[in-house]
């Protein structure tokens, strides 16, 4: 019997391209999107005739494919023409003007701007980008801390595309009435996978990412059903790496589902590690709004003084956005009604996905 029939050797590995489960990866298909992929086109279509394409606000939950579908398209756009510069901008990585308007800079090849103020990098950019047309596509913008640059583009940019990706679909009620005017966004709303699609892109991906046949099927249905439970691509693609992981550094030419098992237990430790990591009055609030999750912000910090807390009203509600960041919680903004405009804290639970943190 040869007890080492069965081990990884030093120089073999159950990956075969490791870096098709990066969630930014962009395989040459992407299923499931492709009517929400095709309006994003034709909405773009116009910049090839020298005329402004519309302007979109791209909605729906995390992690189901509302910035890959929309890079996927910028990618075939840039394939296809020189006339249109096809602009890619994540906000929580560039969360103001002046950030966004120096990648604008590097995006189109201008690279003169040391000790050059924001409003001379913005002209620099009108004369490049006046010359053609460009597709402006701002990630995660309810990260960004000022918008003043969009209210130049929309005034200043002959032609273009303005796309505005975001989780929250209310987002845009409390947008700049000058910008919101001018801008003039169409809603696309991104809609959850099915557990079939959710099983179809992770085979899509498993099959760019691992050797043939290192797969049990049964470890691979665990992983399908979790990820559609959770709503959420990006946990799938942790829990099919980690678990090959896992299996590497036990030699196991199989990932099998003991394997999943132990990933999934790291997948769900992270909110509880996240949470001990909080300072006494984050954890404090956090577990005010545990016990009154989808409760208006006012009273929440109501009852937050009622136990005892210190903090003013503003550093209360920096501590939300802060939570809101670290994906502990989300915050939905609605307007009117009988007390105006306020924000509905919502508490997102021990079993929220790895990938927002």
């Amino acid at each position: 019997m040869n007890l080492f029939k069965d081990m990884l050797k030093d120089n073999e590995s159950l990956f075969k391209d490791e870096i098709a489960l990066d969630y930014d990866f962009l395989p040459k298909l992407l299923p499931y999107r492709e009517k929400e992929q095709f309006y994003l086109a034709n909405c773009i279509k116009p910049l090839m005739q020298k005329r402004n394409g519309k302007n979109l606000l791209i909605h729906g939950p995390p992690g189901i494919g509302k910035t890959a579908a929309t890079r996927y398209v910028l990618r075939d756009l840039e394939n296809e023409t020189d006339e249109i510069y096809p602009i890619y901008i994540n906000c929580w990585k560039k969360n103001t003007s002046f950030k966004i308007i120096t990648e604008i800079c590097s995006q189109i090849g201008y690279k003169f701007i040391q000790n050059k103020r924001a409003d001379e990098l913005m002209d620099e950019i009108k004369k490049i980008i006046n010359k053609k047309s460009a597709v402006f596509v701002l990630d995660e913008i309810d990260k960004l801390d000022d918008m003043e640059f969009i209210y130049t583009i929309l005034e200043e940019i002959y032609r273009k595309s303005i796309f505005l990706i975001t989780n929250y679909k209310s987002w845009l009620n409390n947008l700049d009435e000058r910008i919101k005017s001018r801008l003039t966004a169409e809603l696309v709303e991104f809609k959850q996978y099915n557990a079939k699609e959710t099983r179809g892109i992770l085979r899509q991906r498993m099959k760019y990412a691992f050797s043939p046949g290192v797969w049990e099927d049964s470890a691979f249905e665990m992983i399908a059903k979790k990820t559609s439970d959770l709503k959420d691509i990006r946990s799938g693609l942790y829990l099919l790496k980690e678990s090959a992981t896992l299996a590497e550094e036990k030699a196991s030419r199989k990932i099998n589902k003991d394997h999943v098992k132990s990933a999934i237990e790291k997948l769900d430790e992270f909110s509880v590690k996240k949470s001990t990591g909080l300072k006494d009055d984050i954890k404090f609030i956090l577990d005010i709004i545990k016990k009154n999750s989808h409760s208006k912000i006012g009273d929440l910090f109501q009852k937050y003084k009622k136990d005892g807390g210190s903090l003013s009203y503003k550093t209360f509600q920096r501590k939300i956005k802060k939570l809101e960041k670290g994906k502990f919680i989300s915050v939905e903004k609605t307007e009117g009604g009988d007390e105006g405009n306020t924000s509905i804290i919502k508490y997102k639970g021990t079993t929220k996905k790895l990938t927002d943190f």
